[in-house]
């Protein structure tokens, strides 16, 4: 039952989210009807959203007044540092398309074309752009940390997305250049979030897909990020064999996804998500981070075991060093 019903939880976190809750509420307190008329909503509909708010630790209620949670207020109110919202509002635009689960298992297609988000629709391309750097501000802090790129002059962000970790590598390291290979539509996106970081003189953009165009050479470090759960194997293993053709003996390969174990029944999280993949990404899945190793190792890498984000992040990275 509770497996059955958790989509409640999920859409009143969405649907507050979406119609500007936690926002009204930054920093302040009001009562239903207050916040009602700020909304232009029904004072007694809006009650019961926020009451299960409440119920799920979101907001808290004094005296009929109502207010941000402490975490809310850390990642759901815009302009913070740990601003989640657009994350959130992707997986929003995701709530109709889950619901066509039945139809992807059927006919093994996805229900939400990767066109529609990836430049076909502006505001859906913007919302999936804007949500992966969210989530990549956040993961790529880490990122950096199990990383060290203190020798590396020149890297090549395959798919890179918005360049935000592009961006935390060259904030990290001075001495460190970088081009982001990205979809035209995406890039538009990534310029602006570029120049906000104040980092786009040394994170440039190559507007481009990585299925069909060129890698630059003479890079010391390729990053492939939260692309090949988009690519079946034999799109995996060219990625690979292509960027160890971009780099001389001694440059290294990142790897950083969301991988199961080998299985593929376990973390959980990282199940659920390939039945995400499924559902927007004609190729889509999730791969066993055993089995990247092993394609890694037959493309010439010498690797060092995977290293686990800490937790709840269910990320992993695999790097590897290109041999002589």
């Amino acid at each position: 039952m509770a497996l059955s019903t958790a989509f409640w939880d999920s859409q009143a976190l969405l649907t507050a989210n979406r119609i500007g809750v936690f926002e009204k509420l930054a920093g302040t307190s009001m009562s239903a009807e207050a916040l009602a008329t700020e909304m232009r909503a029904d004072p007694r509909a809006l009650r019961l959203l926020l009451n299960a708010c409440v119920g799920l630790e979101l907001l808290t209620e004094e005296q009929g007044s109502y207010a941000n949670a402490s975490a809310t207020a850390a990642f759901l109110v815009p302009g913070g540092p740990g601003y989640l919202g657009n994350a959130i509002r992707y997986s929003d635009n995701l709530y109709a398309t889950w619901g066509q689960l039945e139809r992807a298992v059927r006919d093994g297609q996805p229900q939400l074309p990767t066109s529609q988000y990836t430049g076909d629709s502006d505001a859906l391309t913007r919302d999936f752009v804007y949500g992966m750097h969210d989530r990549a501000l956040g993961i790529g802090r880490v990122l950096v940390e199990l990383v060290d790129l203190s020798n590396c002059r020149k890297l090549l962000d395959v798919g890179g997305g918005p360049g935000t970790y592009s961006a935390l590598f060259a904030q990290q390291h001075p001495q460190l250049h970088a081009q982001v290979l990205e979809l035209p539509g995406v890039a538009a996106h990534a310029r602006d979030i570029l120049q906000a970081m104040d980092i786009s003189e040394r994170v440039s953009l190559l507007p481009g897909s990585f299925r069909d165009t060129e890698f630059p050479d003479g890079n010391d470090v390729v990053l492939i990020s939260g692309v090949l759960h988009r690519e079946l194997e034999p799109m995996c293993r060219e990625l690979i064999s292509r960027a160890a053709a971009s780099m001389q003996a001694g440059g290294r390969l990142v790897i950083s996804d969301v991988f199961t174990d080998a299985g593929g029944c376990s973390p959980p999280f990282a199940a659920m998500f390939g039945l995400n993949m499924l559902l927007t990404a004609e190729d889509g899945g999730v791969h066993a981070d055993s089995d990247l190793v092993l394609w890694m190792q037959q493309a010439g890498f010498e690797v060092a075991a995977p290293l686990p984000f800490p937790p709840p992040m269910p990320h992993r990275v695999i790097c590897g060093t290109l041999q002589g």
